[in-house]
């Protein structure tokens, strides 16, 4: 198989992401990409997860600056970067950013950058990001420094705060692991942080000028804007040799966790109901227990609508929900009213019905006036009103981001629902696969404030279906990976199968009474399009991934650990007719994984298993207790 091939399988495009560029000095190494460090760790340990210098337009995308003059030296224990980036916007106006990076052994890493226009340049932020990572960093101890000098000992989310956790900062420090602690000060404007596990990124983010100003804004022609980020590692740890990191076998072992594995949805919209008739036989071989059905009137989605989605359920045996995209444009009660009149000229009768505002899925950031709506209690009264006894659900029809913002009212929900989405601010390979960390964190904060009310995630898909950030998703006509765009290449690819098993896996504590992972055809389906090389109908690897957890509904699933869970996920799954390990490879390397002490269906123990990128693999066990001991 040629590299171009197994790339388009893989990532569903032949385009391959620039290998990132190693960088060392003494203990502290980085990789440079984008102009940007990334993995910065200190005797293997991750310090930071990235330092960034972005520039946002007013939609909030990320501009992909031209990258000149790059200059990369690097010596037996420093390196030295230095580049000019260009941002090139709208009306020919442009961005020149001057970047140097340095770092010596057992000296700070430091990473300043100055930006000028010389005809002046809109955006929604101009500067650095700093990212620390989340997993075994949440809860823990950090001193945060502010601008009046003020020392804050604090300790870092463990449940996602909905706004800021700290503001107008000058310096972080945190414990990297016992006896290993990292100062990161930050210059030349207002920082503050937001807790990135609300979009279900992997980090707690720092970044510049607060959300509390007005954007977009104009940064001055001829002004320079100048920052500069300052890491600096105290290393109190008695040691003697430089520790390298050193790649080990992922370790498997059998955990106590258990519960059952969730029924498994599948939205169909208006657009594609005609397209999802077509291929009613592969989605009775799929055999999803929920179909989702969406609605929303300001997309001109009308009473011929349901006529469709009446259709759609004749070939269904399992449950149906519709969600409702309320306009709340005139009296609620009238809107729910007349839809609940439509549904019923139709012959449409879902099981359930999801209720949440229009304007509730846009974000409403910190700081800005929360958009006219009538009170959740009055809109959930006119739903019980108009539907009858019908199950009503309600959250939002966006991101946890919002869900955790505006907390809905629960007592006239039967249960609560959410969307995510992993690039909402970055769409590269390593950023999308580590979104998955956050998961657990987000089931875990919805739990803290709903209880037990029954939970549903989704439809989340690599691809996003709405943009709460901004007036639009981006368009992505050349398949590259682009942020916040409407359409990606690898969903396409074994990519999309590795992330929706490894989701599945992330999500199992949360007991979810439904999740939602794709829809059937179209450009979030399950099934290729006209204008893919495998053809129209063709099944896209995400297919396998959403037809094996949908056969995997209502089993018994085992916790499985992970030595190293950035590298290797996996759960055990138990029915009367067989005992399964499911192991998925989250990276775009080979890896390794030591069985230890599990026994297989033949007899045989433990033994090394190797798995390809990003690839999904499972084997029969001897029995449900898996191992040697039991």
């Amino acid at each position: 198989m040629s590299a171009a091939v197994d790339a388009v399988l893989i990532y569903g495009t032949n385009e391959v992401e620039p290998q990132p560029v190693s960088l060392k000095a003494g203990r502290l190494t980085a990789d440079l990409s984008g102009g940007n460090l990334r993995t910065i760790a200190y005797d293997g340990v991750e310090v930071l997860r990235a330092v960034s210098y972005l520039v946002r337009d007013r939609d909030w995308g990320t501009y992909a600056p031209e990258i000149a003059d790059l200059k990369i030296d690097q010596r037996d224990n420093a390196f030295a970067v230095s580049y000019v980036a260009h941002c090139h916007g709208p009306g020919a106006t442009e961005l020149m950013i001057t970047v140097r990076i340095s770092a010596e052994a057992g000296a700070p890493l430091i990473f300043e950058a100055e930006a000028l226009s010389k005809g002046g340049f809109e955006t929604n932020r101009c500067g650095f990001c700093i990212l620390h990572p989340i997993v075994g960093v949440a809860g823990t101890p950090v001193l945060v420094e502010h601008s009046n000098g003020e020392r804050e000992e604090t300790r870092f989310p463990d449940l996602i705060e909905p706004w800021q956790p700290f503001k107008d900062i000058n310096a972080i420090t945190h414990t990297v692991i016992p006896g290993l602690t990292a100062k990161c000060c930050m210059e030349g404007d207002v920082f503050e942080m937001e807790d990135q596990r609300n979009w279900s990124d992997a980090s707690y983010k720092t970044y510049v000028r607060p959300l509390a100003l007005p954007w977009p804004y104009w940064i001055p022609a001829g002004d320079p804007v100048v920052q500069r980020i300052v890491l600096e590692i105290v290393d109190a740890r008695p040691h003697t040799a430089e520790a390298g990191a050193v790649l080990r076998p992922v370790e498997l072992a059998r955990g106590e966790r258990r519960g059952r594995m969730p029924p498994i949805g599948i939205i169909v919209t208006p657009e594609e109901a005609e397209a999802v008739l077509d291929a009613t036989t592969a989605l009775a071989e799929i055999g999803p227990q929920e179909l989702l059905f969406h609605f929303d009137p300001a997309a001109g989605h009308d009473a011929h609508a349901f006529k469709l989605f009446a259709g759609v359920l004749e070939h269904h045996a399992g449950k149906s929900t519709l969600e409702i995209a309320l306009a709340c444009k005139r009296p609620v009660d009238l809107e729910t009213s007349e839809i609940a009149a439509a549904m019923r000229g139709a012959g449409f009768k879902p099981d359930a019905v999801v209720v949440s505002p229009s304007v509730d899925r846009q974000s409403t950031p910190p700081g800005s006036k929360w958009p006219e709506c009538p009170s959740l209690s009055e809109v959930y009264a006119a739903a019980q009103a108009a539907f009858g006894g019908i199950c009503l659900g309600g959250g939002m029809l966006s991101y946890f981001t919002e869900l955790n913002r505006k907390r809905v009212p629960p007592e006239p929900l039967d249960f609560i629902s959410h969307c995510t989405n992993p690039i909402v601010h970055a769409a590269d390979d390593l950023s999308v696969m580590q979104t998955l960390e956050a998961l657990p964190f987000i089931t875990r904060s919805v739990r803290a404030i709903y209880g037990n009310k029954r939970y549903r995630i989704g439809p989340s898909t690599i691809p996003m279906r709405q943009n709460p950030y901004g007036s639009r998703t981006m368009d992505n006509p050349d398949g590259v990976r682009m942020p916040m765009a409407n359409s990606d290449p690898r969903h396409n690819g074994l990519f999309a199968e590795a992330f929706a098993f490894g989701y599945a896996a992330k999500v199992l504590d949360a007991d979810l009474e439904c999740l939602t992972l794709s829809a059937l055809t179209g450009k979030f389906g399950l099934l290729a399009g006209p204008s893919e090389p495998a053809g129209e109908g063709a099944r896209r690897p995400l297919f396998r991934a959403v037809k094996t957890l949908a056969r995997l509904a209502g089993c018994e699933w085992v916790e499985c650990t992970s030595s190293n869970s950035s590298r290797i996920l996996a759960f055990i799954t138990t029915a009367p007719t067989a005992t399964i390990l499911w192991m998925v490879n989250v990276t775009n390397s080979a890896q390794q994984v030591d069985l230890g002490p599990f026994r297989r269906a033949d007899g045989t123990i433990g033994g090394m298993l190797g798995l390809s990128p990003y690839e999904v693999t499972s084997i029969a066990l001897a029995d449900r207790y898996c191992t040697e001991e039991a």
